[in-house]
């Protein structure tokens, strides 16, 4: 059993239907780093962190590991992450009757390893209300505490053909924590860094390299 390090009860979501046309339109889940895909290490820094993991994928389900439900949108009109989000709370509604859905992107491998706890301490106080990571003065509207009970709220906005997942967030009186960066690589690295091209790849190449997998400090 993972040792669930967030006090609200929390479903997370990998949110891993995009593809990169600038990585060549490939599947970002499956893009290697360090002779993992991405997909991989992004449950492996999740795993510590909640007790239920889904994936939110599009993809052949016979690619995506078997010991987490697979939830693909269902639909072909590019609602994006939301898309995703909406899924897990319906299936954290149906079938874990969970107060929260946890959403972390699949192109950023280095989130932190405290995103569950330091969120979750916020919503314990403001339980109604998504929250959302920040950092650089940057929101990152996909690494985000979604309220279950907003359900019905993201349903609407969807079906009215809205898709901007900030201006809902912002609807719903968003919170936000700031996490800082970490030094790796002979730089400031902003912990929310996302792979989208060949040279991102590179630059996740070598910070992997020398931090580790799994820096308690990142």
């Amino acid at each position: 059993m993972h040792e669930q390090t967030c006090g609200t009860d929390v479903v997370a979501v990998l949110l891993a239907g995009g593809r990169s046309q600038r990585m060549l339109g490939r599947d970002k889940a499956f893009v290697p780093l360090a002779g993992r895909p991405l997909l991989e290490h992004c449950l492996a820094r999740l795993t510590p962190q909640v007790a239920t993991i889904v994936i939110s994928a599009n993809g052949d389900p016979a690619s995506y590991p078997t010991d987490y439900p697979l939830l693909p949108d269902g639909n072909d009109d590019h609602a994006g992450p939301l898309a995703g989000i909406l899924k897990a709370l319906q299936w954290a509604q149906q079938t874990q009757a969970s107060t929260h859905v946890l959403s972390v992107a699949v192109d950023t491998p280095f989130f932190p390893v405290t995103l569950a706890k330091r969120l979750c301490d916020i919503a314990e106080t403001e339980s109604g209300r998504p929250v959302l990571a920040m950092s650089g003065g940057r929101l990152h509207p996909t690494f985000g505490l979604w309220p279950v009970a907003l359900l019905d709220s993201l349903e609407a906005y969807l079906a009215a053909g809205d898709r901007k997942m900030m201006l809902w967030a912002e609807q719903q009186g968003a919170l936000s924590v700031t996490f800082e960066p970490f030094v790796g690589h002979g730089r400031s690295v902003d912990p929310f860094f996302n792979i989208n091209t060949a040279e991102d790849l590179a630059l996740a190449e070598g910070l992997l390299a020398e931090i580790g997998k799994e820096e308690g400090n990142v």
